[in-house]
């Protein structure tokens, strides 16, 4: 049966970019990803800034690519249900990480355009979500612990408007707890 790992410089070049990727995350996490963010991943990584994009097709992939990394990590980290516990659970998190959090909301922002390397990555993370809290909120009507009078993917996408548009606040003002007002929406909104 043939193995399923990468071999030869294929395997080294999938390497080096899961390092980059891994690298990027840690770095924009606390230090952004503006200005000598780039500079900082290519030198913990040990190549020049150039190099990197030898591995992504330019800064656009990368950043989604530490996106999707900032989801698998947060996934990882959880141990919550997923669904709206998992929402301010999330939000909670991304207080302790700034960079990666104005990253998402910078490039959900400017991602809005079908040819921009972020519009798959958003579009198909909005559907998930969206499509998870409808499950969990059709669950919460079901068992009489969510208001009914509205359809529960409605609810969902109300839900993930407030987390994104608190988060947009927090950016400007520390002092929006974005999980303490989601947590507040949501117990409006499953109010039975």
């Amino acid at each position: 049966m043939p193995s399923s790992k990468p071999r030869g410089q294929y395997a080294k070049g999938a390497e080096r970019r899961e390092q980059i990727i891994q690298t990027a995350t840690d770095v924009f996490a606390t230090e952004g990803f503006e200005g000598t963010a780039l500079k900082r991943v290519a030198e913990l990584v040990g190549v020049k800034e150039a190099t990197l994009f030898h591995y992504f097709r330019g800064k656009q992939e990368l950043l989604t690519a530490v996106l999707a990394e900032r989801d698998r990590r947060s996934m990882a980290a959880m141990d919550t249900d997923a669904g709206l516990p998992l929402m301010v659970r999330s939000a909670e998190r991304n207080r302790a990480e700034p960079g990666l959090t104005t990253l998402y909301a910078v490039a959900s922002a400017t991602a809005n355009d079908p040819g921009h390397d972020s519009h798959g990555y958003f579009k198909d993370r909005f559907a998930e979500v969206v499509d998870v809290l409808t499950v969990d909120i059709e669950r919460r009507q079901s068992d009489g612990q969510a208001r009914t009078d509205l359809p529960a993917r409605d609810l969902a996408r109300l839900v993930v408007a407030i987390s994104d548009g608190l988060q947009l606040q927090w950016l400007y003002d520390k002092e929006v707890d974005v999980a303490d007002g989601l947590s507040q929406f949501i117990d409006v909104l499953m109010a039975p």
